[in-house]
This record gives C-alpha cells, sequence and structure tokens, in this order.
C-alpha cells in the first residue's frame, strides 16, 4: 500500500510540474539533445527487465538469480545516474543552464527530481540486497520488499520515457 501511496504522490508531483512546463510555454524555446540520453533510457528500461527478472527467481526461490539480478539493476541504476550528470554537463557546456530559458529550467528540475527519485530506488534496492545476502531470505520470500521495489523501478522507467518525451521531443 504504502508504496501505491509514494507513486500517487510522484505521480501528482510530475502532472503538477509537467502542467506548468505547458503552461510556462517552457517547450517554444530550444534545448539540445545529450546524446547519452538514448543510453540512459535503453539503461533504465534494462533496469525494468532485470528487476522483473530478480522477481521471478524469487518466485522459482532461486537465491543465486535473485541476487544476481538485484545486482544488475542496482549496477544499471548506477550508470542511469552517471548517464544523467554526463547529460547535464553536456547541456552546460552547450551554453544550457538553469536560468537559460524556461526549457532548460524545467529540463534540469524534471530530470534532476526523476534522478533524485532513483537515487532513493537505488538505496531501496540496495537494503533489499543486503537483508537478503544477511540471510533473511524467509523476509524476501515474502515477496513484499522484492515486489515493492519491481513496481517502483517499472514506475521510475515510464516516467522517465515520459520525460524525456516531453522535454526534447514534445512540441
Amino acid at each position: 500500500m504504502a508504496i501505491w501511496l509514494a507513486i500517487a504522490s510522484m505521480t501528482m508531483m510530475f502532472v503538477a510540474l509537467t502542467s506548468a512546463y505547458i503552461v510556462n510555454q517552457a517547450k517554444d524555446h530550444l534545448l539540445a539533445l545529450p546524446p547519452i540520453l538514448w543510453l540512459s533510457s535503453a539503461v533504465i528500461l534494462a533496469c525494468s527487465v532485470t528487476i522483473e527478472l530478480a522477481r521471478r527467481s524469487l518466485r522459482r526461490r532461486t537465491e543465486e538469480g535473485l541476487m544476481r539480478w538485484l545486482g544488475v539493476t542496482t549496477g544499471l541504476g548506477l550508470v542511469f545516474l552517471v548517464s544523467q550528470y554526463l547529460a547535464w554537463r553536456y547541456l552546460r557546456a552547450e551554453g544550457f543552464y538553469v536560468n537559460t530559458n524556461p526549457h532548460a529550467g524545467y529540463a534540469f528540475m524534471l530530470t534532476a527530481l526523476h534522478a533524485l527519485h532513483l537515487a532513493g530506488g537505488l538505496l531501496v534496492l540496495i537494503y533489499v540486497t543486503v537483508r537478503v545476502r544477511m540471510g533473511d531470505w524467509a523476509a524476501a520470500r515474502k515477496r513484499v520488499s522484492v515486489d515493492a521495489t519491481a513496481i517502483y523501478w517499472h514506475f521510475l522507467a515510464g516516467l522517465w520515457i515520459f520525460l524525456f518525451v516531453l522535454v526534447f521531443f514534445w512540441r
């Protein structure tokens, strides 16, 4: 229940920011598309696949598979965050800063908020992984923590695709 409440509140926040973005006509300003964002989009979609593989390993009660896929998801999540940082550096190198124009301001704000939520998801993912590694396999079998984490990661992947299209392609 808590994960659904968190997702609902995050959805409301991003809907409000999207509305402000549209009302302020931020889309009318040009913004360079950092090529690294194609990679980060593929990486976050891969995260969604790997967390689902972890979930399936848990259902099959294969601890090795669960640990492997949780680790891969964590690694991919870190790659996503690094790629976001590189995208922000690219934008700055192209002369785009938070205060350059409304579009740049919203681009930095929306992607930073998404990255912050993803970092929080990484902390939870690491916590779940540590619990399983420390022998709390019984808690993992209840599937609550792994399932909630998977739902959250799927939400973040969908949210990223929405933000990517909104900020860099919607006109």
